[in-house]
């Protein structure tokens, strides 16, 4: 499907006015970008790309991966990582963000960009294996539940397990050694549950969050949601990375 106008715009590049292409988290991000207040560097895929993507039955307008590759680039460049680098690996999150607040009913994922690969590198950067390996057991369990639509019970049973063999009760007192565990553990279920690999290409990740966040629009929490508010269902979320 041919796009409608410009589809993602870098947050230095729009403003607070903008909020019903941009949505309002991303508008507000763009805003004070613009007042020189320290925003991560980051761009917005439009509303109206929402709507599109909808119009073409669920597929990327054409352009729009040539845009958000580009864009990945200018962050790259602003933030000194490369996206999929094992040495200096950039994270980037995707989040919902619709014209109205529709809190918590659509969706987040969190750590893009972490594999097999990144996450030693991210240990390195961090001085923290451990953190490194909490995050990507975050993204894998988000990357379940919300790319793939795994119940959350299949990762939480799995925690709960580790911190039982491990004789603690709160997860910061798992040590590196363990989380790596949970992290493979966690990969196991998502194929023993869905029959896919979740990726390692952090591009296929980016790809499919997007998609994602695009089809939470339409998920059963947000179209309940705007009934319950008479929130019109035309609209469409913004996409920010």
């Amino acid at each position: 499907m041919a796009q409608t106008g410009k589809m993602v715009y870098r947050f230095d590049e729009g403003d607070a006015d903008m909020r019903s292409l941009l949505g309002g988290k991303g508008a507000n991000l763009c805003e004070m970008a613009g007042l020189g207040l320290p925003v991560p560097p980051g761009f917005v895929i439009t509303t109206q790309t929402c709507r599109d993507y909808y119009a073409s039955g669920g597929h990327f307008p054409d352009g729009l991966w040539e845009d958000v590759t580009a864009n990945i680039a200018h962050v790259e460049s602003s933030a000194g990582r490369e996206f999929g680098s094992p040495e200096a690996p950039l994270l980037v999150s995707v989040r919902s963000g619709a014209p109205i607040s529709m809190p918590g009913m659509m969706d987040t994922i969190l750590n893009l960009g972490i594999n097999d690969q990144t996450v030693t590198g991210l240990g390195k950067l961090m001085n923290s294996p451990r953190a490194a390996y909490d995050a990507y057991r975050r993204f894998v369990d988000m990357f379940g539940r919300i790319v793939l639509s795994m119940d959350a019970s299949v990762f939480d049973n799995i925690l709960d397990r580790h911190k039982t063999e491990e004789g603690v009760t709160l997860d910061q007192e798992l040590t590196p050694e363990r989380l790596q565990l949970i992290t493979r553990d966690f990969q196991a279920a998502v194929r023993q549950v869905t029959g896919i690999e979740v990726p390692e290409d952090p591009w296929e990740q980016l790809r499919q969050a997007i998609d994602a966040v695009f089809g939470s629009w339409n998920g059963a929490r947000a179209i309940t949601y705007r009934n319950a508010r008479g929130i019109s269902h035309d609209m469409g979320t913004a996409v920010n990375v």
